[in-house]
């Protein structure tokens, strides 16, 4: 009995088989046999992966449905910080003499402080980059503050932010949109800074 004509499966050589289910010459079977185990290691493996790529996908969702709001405001206050650091990397510190090449720790100086201007707290305007020895151990050196931001920023902002008294609470669905954008702002910045 003849069987159709056709191409090995590993080799792709012509085959003329000699059982119907043959589909390798004899000496390409191991080789075969091999390449096909390791190609369903392969696909067993990439499953895996996306399994676990679910579960994290699950477990972090898990996670932010329970975190609390305030976890949420540092998370966004992170963000902001870090981009007025970047934005102010070639400047020095709002509040004293000290230089863009000083060695120590920059933090992120609000002018309006977050209890007393919550409406602000995120604002570009109300946050600039001040040394760790003003911000911390001068509470913000404020009297050194003001007139150094005024003849950055003008007399018009800065009037406009010390408007701004009302109570704001963002809700948790407005802090996740607010950290998704301005997460996705921060990678730009500091791909430009880069």
């Amino acid at each position: 009995m003849t069987f159709r004509r056709t191409r090995c499966a590993h080799c792709r050589a012509k085959l003329i088989p000699e059982r119907q289910s043959q589909i390798v010459h004899a000496e390409c079977a191991e080789a075969y046999a091999i390449a096909k185990r390791e190609k369903e290691e392969r696909a067993q493996a990439k499953a895996a992966r996306m399994a676990a790529k679910v579960e994290r996908a699950e477990t972090k969702r898990r996670k932010e449905a329970v975190k609390p709001r305030s976890k949420w405001l540092d998370e966004c206050q992170t963000i902001v910080n870090k981009m007025v650091r970047l934005r102010d990397a070639h400047l020095g510190c709002c509040s004293c003499d000290r230089g863009p090449g000083w060695g120590g720790q920059w933090h992120a100086s609000h002018l309006r402080s977050v209890g007393a201007a919550s409406a602000v707290r995120f604002h570009l305007w109300n946050i600039h980059k001040g040394c760790s020895i003003c911000n911390n151990h001068l509470s913000g050196n404020l009297a050194e503050y003001l007139p150094r931001i005024r003849a950055r920023i003008g007399d018009s902002k800065v009037d406009w932010l010390y408007t701004q008294n009302q109570v704001v609470t963002h809700d948790v669905e407005y802090l996740k949109k607010f950290k998704r954008v301005m997460g996705k702002r921060l990678r730009r910045m500091e791909k430009r800074s880069n």
